[in-house]
């Protein structure tokens, strides 16, 4: 029998006094990609962080390749790409000395590849220069400089598309659909209206819960 990469069944979350979402259902396969939508508030952030394996306040169960995922972690952590609100870099390192620290577990990786993914962000230019030099936004595009030389099965991207220029949206969104027809499932939010076929979305404004009784 075939599973899903990672199914999530009645999910609910609190927060500051009110259900956050409840009964959230996804299933996300091989080859697909899924937007998390809502407003601000919604718990977005939340939802990709429990999915990620980040967040334990929630009820409901989440399964990786069938089996639940509090037995699965390991397995599921090493194919898991996540990319969140903060960039996860080391501030002293320059983007490339970053890269080659969170793919040190990757020895095929060349520079050449290394510097073509910077290249990809528009970041060569910057590329021997510590990252506490850079801006915000340059920070975050050294982040986003692993989609291109991931091939975890899992990505889970929170707000993706923050901090870069139109040409790196195409590029990014290219990226995106060269990983769905390799096989990649993709879980991600984003203001940005995306231009990929196949993308189907949830809703969380239609989970949305109310405030708890005191």
């Amino acid at each position: 029998m075939s599973f899903p990469l990672l199914q999530a069944t009645s999910l609910s979350c609190e927060r500051d006094d009110r259900i956050l979402f409840t009964g959230v259902d996804l299933a996300v396969e091989a080859g697909s990609l899924l937007r998390v939508e809502g407003p601000n508030g919604a718990g977005k952030t939340t939802l990709l962080r429990i999915l990620a394996g980040l967040h334990a306040g929630y009820e409901g169960e989440i399964l990786w390749c069938g089996e639940p995922i509090r037995r699965a972690r390991e397995h599921f952590l090493r194919n898991l790409l996540y990319i969140g609100h903060r960039p996860g870099i080391k501030p002293l390192l320059t983007p490339l000395e970053n890269l080659g620290a969170l793919l040190a577990r990757n020895p095929g990786m060349t520079r050449n590849q290394q510097e073509e993914a910077l290249e990809a962000v528009s970041l060569l230019p910057f590329a021997h220069i510590p990252c506490h030099h850079l801006s915000a936004g340059q920070q975050r595009r050294v982040a986003l400089a692993r989609l291109y030389l991931s091939d975890e099965p899992l990505w889970i991207l929170d707000e993706a598309f923050t901090a870069i220029d139109r040409a790196g949206v195409e590029s990014l969104e290219r990226l995106l659909e060269k990983r769905m027809a390799a096989g990649g499932a993709i879980i991600l939010t984003t203001h940005h209206r995306l231009s990929i076929q196949g993308a189907r979305s949830l809703d969380l404004q239609i989970h949305a819960g109310e405030a708890l009784s005191v």
